[in-house]
């Protein structure tokens, strides 16, 4: 799951990990860049990892995966660092559900794919944005901003994107 969810799609994506009766909890995440020196956790998988372990997910079955920092493309740099933690794991994994959320959860499902090869299945479950009613996007700022960016950067990520780390 990307660590950088809201906390009420934390909450969802625990409900979901319980329910589907779930391995292992990898959870993804780049640097926090506002705020952090005010708390201990210097990555979104870390700060989630434990979010999720204060709110009742075995510990045991929780996996931070940090990502680097990057200046584009975090949500690629987290399907990588990824990639590389399951490249290095004795578990072998042939698929994967990613936890992300409304129209952001198409293009990770996407990224997550290019970074994990055709090894590895990618599932998604697209958690729903409490902020905006996703049925009516279009009658909120949040809604509008989302959907449309999210558009936008899909377009991006199907057609120009490259993988500039190889």
């Amino acid at each position: 799951m990307e660590g950088w969810l809201p906390d009420f799609a934390l909450q969802q994506a625990r409900r979901e990990f319980n329910q589907r009766q779930g391995r292992l909890l990898l959870v993804t995440g780049g640097p926090i860049e506002q705020g952090h020196m005010l708390v201990h956790y210097k990555n979104f998988a870390e700060l989630a990892a434990t979010i999720l372990e204060r709110s009742g997910v075995d510990r045991s079955k929780i996996i931070a995966v940090p990502a680097p920092a990057v200046i584009k493309d975090r949500t690629y740099a987290s399907a990588v660092a990824l990639r590389d933690w399951l490249n290095h794991s004795p578990i072998p994994v042939k698929s994967v559900n990613l936890v992300s959320l409304g129209p952001h959860a198409r293009r990770s499902r996407l990224l997550f794919e290019k970074a994990l090869g055709p090894g590895i299945a990618v599932g998604i479950i697209a958690i729903q944005d409490a902020r905006y009613d996703p049925q009516a996007w279009w009658k909120s700022s949040q809604g509008v901003r989302m959907t449309l960016d999210e558009l936008i950067a899909y377009v991006y990520a199907r057609f120009f994107f490259r993988d500039s780390s190889t």
